[in-house]
């Protein structure tokens, strides 16, 4: 895993003192945007850039790039948060939200949790609650621009409420099951849920 960062403050804010903004354990990386991946960066191209939902649903589907813009673009504004300790406070992303897309595959009653996955490999599990009711987003701008091949694009999952690495970078599909199944940080000893306000880092916490 690399990162990067500079330009941050401690999250406090002059006589107010702390941010309350940054949930237990975080800073403030201010104007940067760290980069940190646990795989190889692959290259995705829009062309051939496509995003699969299957498992516990009706009928499975394929998007691609040009479907998923048809669909009606959705932004988040607000903060995000990484299990390595940096928050960026105030940013911005635009997409889809991932209601729009499992409207449309019919969610059977009997799906509980997803597991996502990305073009290189990477998983991770959520539960369904924590994906639906305008709580996730594919997203392909961020801040009004391109997403970077190095932040997840040409589109990463957006779920900011959980821990960054829950936000699945060069994301490929979504797979609704009827129980959890642990991603790759998960397997590794991260936390299944991964809340920062409770900070749920590691397994036990």
């Amino acid at each position: 895993m690399s990162t990067s960062s500079s330009g941050f403050s401690q999250g406090f804010t002059g006589r107010r003192g702390r941010d309350p903004r940054l949930p237990p354990g975080q800073y403030d990386v201010g104007g940067s945007f760290p980069v940190l991946t646990a795989e190889a960066t692959p290259n995705v191209s829009t062309a051939t850039w496509s995003f699969r939902v299957d498992g516990e649903v009706t009928a499975p589907r394929t998007w691609t790039w040009d479907d998923v813009h048809a669909l009606p673009g959705s932004s988040y504004e607000g903060d995000i948060h990484c299990v390595t300790t940096w928050s960026k406070l105030g940013t911005s992303f635009t997409g889809v939200s991932l209601d729009a897309l499992l409207e449309q595959v019919e969610v059977l009653p009997s799906a509980t949790h997803v597991l996502a996955w990305s073009s290189s490999g990477y998983t991770t599990n959520l539960p369904l609650a924590d994906v639906t009711g305008g709580k996730a987003w594919l997203v392909w701008e961020h801040e009004g621009k391109p997403l970077s091949t190095e932040h997840g694009g040409p589109v990463r999952m957006l779920v900011p409420h959980l821990y960054f690495w829950k936000s699945t970078k060069w994301v490929a599909g979504l797979r609704l099951l009827d129980h959890d199944e642990p991603g790759f940080w998960e397997r590794n000893g991260y936390h299944d849920r991964g809340e920062p306000w409770a900070e749920q880092r590691y397994a036990g916490d």
